[in-house]
């Protein structure tokens, strides 16, 4: 529903969280809106509330205050199927640890949602892995890839429901500089060639600032 109104809004986020005898206010009545095909970057100090904002955007991580509507829909507040729905077909996930399971190949790990579903589909798996450069590498196991290739399995398993929503926390946290500059480039072709939407957690400034809009947030003292 794109006519010109905003695909992600969140209005006045609130969530904390206990330590000990102490409450921690992580979000404290934030907003904002992400426009359709439009790449977002989250950035800021370790604490600052990232990861629980974007787990929050993706309805993976219920406010205590506040609202969160995708595609004109209000989150948090159908059934769970609902919501799991909303999650499986029109959003993807790629985060810092790939999530692979070691004992399947690239292909089975991409597959994998769909085996759960109940609907595997080995050539979109397939043509998913084709797409982030791994089409030779269908049958390797986790521990014979490397970890730029293992986080590529990961965003190709993201992209296998063909979503309109893209989130990834911290994707290229645990690669080096280079791997990390290849990886960051296939996410945004990838978001070019198929406008999607994508919100990232990244640490990275560098390749932050060359995205459509770079939210800085801070922690709270």
């Amino acid at each position: 529903m794109e006519n010109g109104t905003p695909q992600l809004v969140a209005r006045d986020l609130r969530r904390s969280f206990r330590m000990g005898p102490r409450r921690i206010e992580v979000l404290r009545g934030i907003s904002m809106e992400v426009r359709h095909s439009e790449a977002v970057f989250l950035v800021g100090a370790s604490g600052a509330g990232k990861t629980t904002l974007l787990y929050t955007l993706a309805g993976l991580e219920r406010p205590e205050a506040g609202t969160v509507e995708f595609e004109g829909q209000r989150l948090y507040t159908g059934s769970s199927q609902t919501q799991a729905h909303i999650r499986n077909t029109q959003m993807g996930f790629v985060f810092q640890s790939y999530f692979l399971l070691p004992e399947l190949t690239a292909l089975e790990n991409v597959m994998l949602p769909g085996m759960i579903g109940g609907s595997v589909r080995e050539s979109a798996a397939e043509e998913s892995l084709g797409a982030v450069g791994l089409g030779e590498r269908l049958q390797h196991l986790p521990t014979e890839l490397s970890g730029g290739e293992q986080q590529r399995v990961a965003i190709a398993r993201a992209l296998l429901v063909d979503p309109i929503l893209f989130l990834a926390d911290e994707p290229t946290g645990n690669l080096d500089l280079d791997t990390s500059e290849r990886v960051f480039e296939l996410m945004r072709e990838c978001h070019r060639k198929r406008g999607l939407t994508s919100v990232i957690v990244t640490h990275n400034r560098d390749l932050a600032a060359r995205c459509d809009r770079m939210v800085e947030m801070k922690p709270h003292v």
